[in-house]
């Protein structure tokens, strides 16, 4: 099993664990892929909730550049309800589940495929 294969199955596991989700591994592998070498750096594989800078980065990159969706309120209270799903008080919140959930909060799995 190759190092990426074992950090999907750590996203599996807190999807699963922590999230209350039961993940699309064919979603969530396309999504971690699309993470790409922030993985591997464990500043940049997780997101820090509690920094509003982040969030924004989150929202900018992720949801407005990625996704295709138009900048609103409604794109931080969706990284608000994922956040809260995940746990505030959850220590490392992996950017690929956050990333993840907001695809699904969103219908915008098309993108990935």
């Amino acid at each position: 099993m190759g190092k990426r294969d074992a950090l999907i199955a750590q996203y599996a596991d807190d999807l699963k664990n922590k999230c209350g989700v039961t993940p699309d591994m064919d979603l969530l592998t396309k999504v971690t892929i699309g993470c790409g070498p922030a993985i591997y750096n464990a500043d940049a594989s997780t997101v820090a909730a509690s920094q509003p800078s982040e969030l924004e980065t989150v929202k900018d990159n992720f949801l407005v550049k990625k996704l295709g969706l138009a900048d609103g309120p409604e794109l931080m209270e969706a990284i608000g309800k994922v956040l809260d799903t995940y746990g505030r008080s959850e220590r490392n919140k992996y950017r690929a589940v956050v990333y993840y959930m907001l695809t699904k909060h969103f219908g915008k799995e098309a993108v990935y495929s």
